[in-house]
């Protein structure tokens, strides 16, 4: 019998499946935020995410290098960091909205590789995209804007560090082992919100479950295809992100885009097109 070759799936449904559970994920988060704040529900999340990954990999039984330990560790709390600052912008924007003004991360990544003319429309294009989204009328807009550009910089952090870690040794271990650094790094944000977790475990199983889905599985194969595809190519598949968490947003959380949205969500995603 022969093996399946894992190599012949295209990159792109791989990243469409994680996306899509990154963001059912995100759905799901939303609803903790009234008992767990998003500090509370980013911590759970991470740690949550770290330890699934940890156990199943038995991480502690690899020789670590230094550098490993350092790229992972840089790596995590670059990580966990984009989660908390995306949390709280979907906190006061759309979660579209939100993941499509945090998108100007990988923009610039893609951008910045090409150095040309196009590579300059497609940084206006999706300028242009977050100020049509952030003139979108929601209370907290500015606040949630601003929370979502933090992210984007944190996201295109996590392109170029992810990488660094995908490319080495250690890969998916090194996740696993960043993210618990990582936890450590946001745990001032969430620790007060914990104790209200331990005295709901069902609210505790809704947050690991959140870590499930939206890091153990989307950042997992996002480890498989970042060795497989460069830097800029794995940029450019996010623009599939801003749709996906358009179309979650609808479905999971009711929250159904105007004419404007569509309009800003659409700049983005061809900013990304043209910058290719």
């Amino acid at each position: 019998m022969r093996r399946f070759d894992h190599s012949r799936i295209p990159s792109e449904p791989l990243f469409v499946l994680g996306a899509t559970s990154q963001f059912v994920g995100q759905a799901l988060a939303v609803t903790l935020f009234d008992e767990l704040r998003p500090g509370g529900t980013a911590l759970l999340r991470v740690l949550g995410a770290a330890l699934m990954i940890v156990a199943l990999r038995r991480s502690w039984r690899r020789r670590w290098t230094a550098a490993e330990l350092r790229w992972a560790s840089v790596f995590g709390v670059v990580l966990a960091a984009m989660n908390l600052a995306i949390y709280y912008s979907v906190e006061l924007v759309p979660l579209g909205n939100a993941v499509a003004i945090e998108f100007m991360g990988p923009v610039a990544v893609a951008a910045l590789g090409t150095r040309t003319v196009r590579s300059g429309a497609a940084l206006a294009l999706a300028a242009a995209g977050v100020a049509v989204l952030a003139g979108v009328e929601t209370d907290g807009t500015l606040r949630g804007v601003g929370f979502a550009l933090v992210a984007g910089a944190f996201w295109a952090g996590y392109i170029v560090l992810g990488h660094r870690v995908a490319r080495g040794a250690a890969w998916v271990d090194g996740l696993g082992v960043g993210m618990l650094v990582g936890a450590l790094a946001i745990s001032p944000f969430g620790i007060p919100h914990i104790p209200t977790a331990i005295r709901a475990p069902s609210l505790l199983g809704l947050a690991l479950l959140v870590g499930l889905a939206s890091n153990v599985i989307p950042y997992g194969l996002d480890q498989w295809v970042m060795r497989r595809i460069d830097q800029r190519r794995f940029a450019l598949l996010q623009a599939l992100a801003p749709v996906t968490a358009a179309i979650v947003g609808f479905v999971g959380l009711s929250q159904v885009p105007t004419g404007r949205e569509y309009v800003g969500i659409g700049l983005v995603v061809v900013a990304i097109v043209l910058s290719r």
